[in-house]
C-alpha cells in the first residue's frame, strides 16, 4: 500500500497544480491524467474558448514533458507531422528532420480539419509508438500521449475522424462551461497575466514512468474483469448499436480503471471505477443504427441503460 500512496501523492499533486490553471474542473483533470497513466491517448471535443488547449498545455508542464502543438489544417502534410528526410550536400547523405510527433505530449488541435491521409499519419504513433519515414522506424519518447481537440459544433471544412482513428483514443472528454462562480475566477486570475505563465513542473517524465507502472500493480479482481467484458460485450448486442466497442475498449478500460484507482488510493479497483469511466471510454466508440438517430437517440442514454441493464459484481439483486 505504501507504493500505492506514494503513487497517489504524486497524482494529485499534478492534478493540483493543473487546476491552477483549470478552474473548477478536477474530474476532467483526473480523467485526463488517467489517460496518460494508462498510456492512453486523449481526445478533447467541445466548444472554443472552454480551456482544450491548455489542458493540454498544463499536464505537460506539470509533468515536466516536452511538448509540442500541431494545428491541423486542410493543406498539412504528413510528412508535417512525422518528419522528413532532407538531402544534406556537404555530407552527402540524407539527414532525418523529426517532424512535431517526435515529442513526449503532442497537441493536435482540431484534428478533423486535416485531410483523412493527414489523420492517418498520426496511427502508427499513437498504436506503435513509432514512426516510419522512408524506411527507416524510429521509437518515441516515453511517456508518450496524442491529446487532439475538435470542435463538435462546425462540420464545414471538416473532416470526421473514421472508426479506426477514433478507437485509438482511449478516452473522449469534454470541458463544460464553468460555473457563475468558476469563469468570475478565471477573468480575476488572467486580470494581469495568465496562470500557464507562472505554472512550474511538480513532476518529472519519470515520476509519470513510475505512476504507469505503478498501474500496472494495481489489483483486478476476475468479476470485474468480467464486468468490463460483459458491458464491452452488451454494447455489440444492443438494438440500437449498429457498431460496439472493440476488444481495444475493453484493453482500455482495464488499464484506464486501474490509473484510477492511483487517484482514489487503492491498490484495487471496483465496479464504480468502471462506471465513472464507462462514458469516457465507450461513447466515441459506438455507431448508433440509423433508426436510433431517428429517433434522437444519444449515446449517453444507450450507456446509461447498458450500466443499468449489466450486472454489478457483488450487488443484491
Amino acid at each position: 500500500m505504501k507504493e500505492t500512496y506514494s503513487s497517489t501523492r504524486t497524482a494529485q499533486e499534478i492534478v493540483e497544480n493543473v487546476a491552477r490553471v483549470i478552474i473548477g474542473k478536477k474530474p476532467v483533470i483526473e480523467r485526463a491524467l488517467a489517460a496518460v497513466i494508462a498510456q492512453g491517448h486523449l481526445l478533447i471535443e467541445d466548444v472554443p474558448g472552454v480551456g482544450k488547449t491548455m489542458l493540454a498545455k498544463s499536464i505537460s508542464v506539470s509533468i515536466g514533458c516536452t511538448f509540442k502543438r500541431i494545428q491541423f489544417t486542410p493543406d498539412l502534410l504528413p510528412s508535417d507531422i512525422v518528419g522528413v528526410s532532407i538531402y544534406n550536400q556537404g555530407t552527402g547523405e540524407f539527414q532525418f528532420r523529426p517532424g512535431p510527433v517526435m515529442s513526449q505530449v503532442v497537441l493536435v488541435d482540431e484534428i478533423n480539419r486535416a485531410t483523412p491521409k493527414t489523420q492517418s499519419a498520426l496511427l502508427e504513433a499513437m498504436e506503435e509508438l513509432q514512426v516510419s519515414v522512408d524506411g527507416v522506424t524510429r521509437p518515441l519518447e516515453r511517456p508518450f500521449v496524442v491529446m487532439a481537440t475538435q470542435n463538435p459544433i462546425e462540420y464545414e471544412g471538416t473532416f470526421p475522424l473514421p472508426e479506426a482513428q477514433l478507437d485509438r483514443f482511449l478516452m473522449r472528454i469534454s470541458m463544460g462551461y464553468p460555473s457563475f462562480a468558476e469563469e468570475l475566477s478565471v477573468i480575476e486570475g488572467q486580470e494581469k497575466t495568465h496562470p500557464i505563465d507562472q505554472l512550474e513542473a511538480v513532476a518529472s517524465s519519470d515520476d509519470v514512468i513510475k505512476l504507469q507502472d505503478a498501474a500496472k500493480n494495481v489489483y483486478v479482481d476476475t468479476a470485474v474483469r468480467e464486468y468490463i467484458v460483459s458491458l464491452i460485450e452488451a454494447t455489440r448486442n444492443h438494438e440500437d448499436v449498429s457498431l460496439g466497442a472493440s476488444p481495444r475498449a475493453s484493453l482500455g478500460m482495464f488499464r484506464a480503471v486501474r490509473a484510477m484507482a492511483i487517484f482514489r488510493d487503492r491498490d484495487y479497483v471496483i465496479p464504480d471505477d468502471v462506471k465513472e469511466l464507462a462514458y469516457a471510454v465507450l461513447a466515441h466508440r459506438l455507431i448508433l443504427s440509423s433508426a436510433a438517430r431517428m429517433r434522437g437517440l444519444q449515446t449517453r442514454q444507450v450507456i446509461d441503460g447498458l450500466l443499468e441493464s449489466v450486472a454489478v459484481p457483488g450487488a443484491s439483486c
